[in-house]
């Protein structure tokens, strides 16, 4: 179903400035949109590995600029370790950021998507608010 957002609006302004990419997004079908999303690396991906050789998945999924959300939960702590490693280096390579947002769940973003905010860990919290009650100043 396609319609006009302008007539709807009965928008009269100066249709000069208007480039009519806008028109097409809202006109175009969900398969052509999600063919554009494929093209562009607009999408986030949740995965949850289970073995350090899905590693290379997550980072195939960042090369072609898309962010992920990886949850460590179902790895092994010798796992995660080696798994965060590697998504290290490819971050790296690609110029991208990874932020913890929770217990073993990393947001990994490549360099097209801006990260904004910092989600702190009530762990992290607690720690610093005991070494600061045992310090004498």
């Amino acid at each position: 179903m396609a319609f006009n957002i302008k007539k709807i609006f009965s928008y009269d302004g100066d249709e000069d400035n208007l480039n009519g990419t806008e028109d097409e997004y809202y006109t175009m079908g969900e398969t052509e949109a999600l063919k554009e999303a494929d093209k562009s690396g607009n999408k986030m991906i949740l995965l949850e590995p289970r073995a350090f050789s899905e590693s290379q998945q997550i980072a195939d999924h960042l090369k072609n600029r898309n962010s992920v959300v990886v949850n460590l939960k179902r790895v092994t702590t010798d796992q995660a370790k080696r798994i965060i490693d590697f998504l290290s280096g490819v971050i790296y390579a690609i110029g991208g950021s990874m932020q913890k947002i929770g217990v073993g769940i990393y947001l990994c973003a490549p360099k097209n998507v801006n990260v904004q905010g910092k989600i702190s860990d009530e762990a992290e919290k607690s720690a610093k608010n005991n070494n600061d009650e045992e310090l004498d100043w």
